[in-house]
């Protein structure tokens, strides 16, 4: 049985998705954006900022169905330029220990809102 899974500690989903589901031990979560819950706007306007605070809202709702990062398993990071990968890739580094997730990493034509960055992920307990 799915549940979805929501906290106020990352933003409200902006259409017909939840932030993550729960399937069974597995939790797919949403691609988040560099949105900050309090205000409703992007962290700054480089790819570092961005970057660390689309982890902290994929780190809130993880943490909203009792898992932690070292739960996920696989993550997908959409770049707004590719060139920003090193950057992000040194905030990314910030949040994840050996064995690293596995991770797709792609540039992208748009992303919502003008963002630089998007990530989504996939935890097993």
């Amino acid at each position: 049985m799915n549940k979805a899974i929501a906290t106020t500690n990352a933003p409200a989903a902006i259409g017909p998705y939840s932030q993550g589901i729960a399937a069974g031990n597995t939790a797919y979560i949403s691609g988040q954006l560099p949105i900050v819950p309090a205000t409703g706007e992007f962290a700054g306007a480089d790819i570092a900022s961005q970057t660390r605070q689309s982890l902290l809202n994929l780190k809130a709702i993880l943490e909203a169905n009792g898992m932690t990062m070292s739960d996920v398993v696989k993550t997908t990071v959409l770049l707004a330029d590719i060139a920003e990968f090193a950057a992000m890739n040194a905030v990314y580094a910030e949040f994840f220990a050996q064995p690293y997730p596995a991770r797709a990493a792609y540039q992208v034509a748009n992303l919502p809102k003008g963002a630089k960055v998007e990530i989504e992920a996939i935890a097993v307990k």
